[in-house]
């Protein structure tokens, strides 16, 4: 890519495309462009071909979806599916139909079987089922994968897939009901240390910047206290007013606060900050060609105890990257990890009755290594930039 190229970054205001605009430009590049969901709805097949044909962009990021964690996956179905297949399907056709030079996909490591063996490489991809859970969303970035890899074996596009491990970082989702897990323990153990303190003023700062169900700052005391005691954030006062009695004989003490958080808190979990994400997609951008990972791919298959006969075919499949970190910590440990960094000292709930989702999610990032990229930031120095992002936004 030259410093001049034109560059389509979509979902630029997101978690994700937010962190590869600011590596882009912070490299030199001088031609991005971006439109916000007001301006370009991109499950419009009609205005995304308009779109495309105004602006002919020489390069594309895809880095726009719909995404949410377990409680979100699991209650929007059908529109995690839906909304993902339409976004991804009209961005990658017009990018073929407009002769885009390269263009980078970005999936997600849930596309992998439930029980998928650990760490997870590329070619362990549709072995075995997925997590029911996620099941829609999982099923939309695979089918974006396979459109992407199937556009350049039939037309000879320079479409790249990559599935990050769990990101977070600068613009996270800290929508209590939406979020992924981080950004949720996070704000759940900011806003449980601001009620055990009785910090009464961040707390109405923290709603009027990110209303709770419509709850902002403005609203009055005790239905503040119960939109967080709905997402499991309460003091034994506030359990007197909207628990039940078993929770109320549980956490007895009068000056204590407790935060819940789904499940038994001991799946595993991977995660990249994601400006380190951003720099690994726009090194594969720059660095990498769809043939190079087929060429990859014959030479793995050469070294194989099972060579492809002169007389058959290469199977060209799971040309994906995996980007992550090959490192992993349980949701407990995590959720303590981020009590300490925050300064919390109440109690951390495990609700059992709630699901876990799958139990381990690790990355193989052995391709990308090969490739010339490796991680920096690891989860303790993520976390307290995170925090700190937080607090300053």
């Amino acid at each position: 890519m030259n410093p001049s190229d034109k560059i389509y970054i979509a979902g630029h205001l997101g978690l994700v495309g937010s962190a590869i605009w600011k590596n882009l430009q912070a490299k030199g590049y001088t031609n991005l462009i971006g439109r916000s969901i007001d301006e370009l709805d991109l499950m419009d097949q009609k205005a995304v071909g308009e779109f495309f044909k105004q602006e002919k962009p020489d390069y594309v990021i895809l880095a726009a979806a719909k995404v949410g964690g377990i409680m979100a996956n699991n209650t929007y179905r059908g529109q995690f599916i839906y909304e993902n297949l339409q976004i991804q399907n009209n961005i990658i056709h017009q990018a073929y139909l407009n002769n885009v030079k390269k263009l980078l996909f970005l999936g997600s490591t849930c596309i992998y079987p439930r029980d998928c063996p650990q760490p997870m490489r590329e070619d362990y991809l549709l072995t075995s089922p997925l997590e029911f859970t996620n099941e829609p969303y999982a099923i939309a970035k695979i089918a974006g994968l396979k459109l992407s890899e199937s556009y350049n074996l039939q037309y000879g596009t320079n479409f790249l897939a990559v599935m990050p491990t769990n990101l977070y970082g600068p613009n996270d989702n800290f929508d209590l009901e939406k979020s992924h897990v981080l950004p949720a323990l996070i704000r759940k153990i900011h806003l449980g240390r601001c009620l055990e303190e009785g910090n009464w003023d961040a707390i109405r700062k923290d709603l009027t910047k990110r209303p709770i169900e419509g709850i902002t700052g403005n609203h009055q005391e005790p239905e503040i206290i119960e939109i967080l005691a709905k997402y499991g954030i309460q003091s034994s006062k506030s359990e007197k007013l909207t628990a039940n009695s078993e929770k109320q004989t549980e956490y007895s003490n009068p000056h204590r606060v407790t935060v819940e958080i789904w499940g038994t808190g001991s799946p595993f979990r991977e995660f990249l900050w994601s400006e380190e994400m951003a720099d690994a997609c726009v090194y594969l951008m720059e660095q990498v060609d769809f043939k190079d990972l087929v060429i990859a791919r014959s030479e793995e298959t050469k070294q194989s105890q099972k060579p492809i006969a002169n007389s058959e075919q290469l199977e060209i499949r799971n040309t994906h990257i995996n980007i992550g970190t090959g490192k992993e910590i349980t949701i407990k440990n995590l959720a303590q990890l981020v009590k300490e960094t925050i300064g919390f000292q109440g109690v951390l709930f495990f609700n059992t009755s709630k699901p876990d989702g799958t139990m381990r999610k690790l990355t193989d990032p052995s391709k990308l290594h090969r490739l010339g990229w490796h991680h920096q930031i690891d989860i303790e120095e993520g976390i307290q930039r995170l925090y700190t992002w937080y607090i300053a936004s």
